[in-house]
């Protein structure tokens, strides 16, 4: 199993060039920030992310596969609702 700071240091580069922060809870489990370039703002946060589970390359890619998949959601979510506003 790859330790926690390697774990961090993949999946918070897969987020380059926004900012992404990746905590270690008691719990064992993860937390991922993933950040707005422009303002700062969270744009994405996930939780209870089970670190035990993430033992192989093909879990931590379908993992930062899924957080990409729900920023892009979430990207295309604020830009209809900004549009809609206008």
């Amino acid at each position: 199993m790859l330790s926690t700071l390697e774990l961090r240091n993949i999946i918070e580069s897969s987020f380059l060039p926004m900012r992404c922060q990746c905590t270690l809870a008691q719990d064992r489990s993860l937390t991922v920030k993933v950040f707005d370039r422009a303002s700062e703002r969270v744009d994405l946060m996930v939780t209870g992310i089970c670190a035990e589970q993430l033992n192989s390359s093909r879990a931590i890619s379908n993992l930062i596969t899924g957080l990409r998949h729900d920023l892009a959601h979430t990207h295309v979510a604020k830009a209809n609702r900004v549009s809609d506003s206008l």
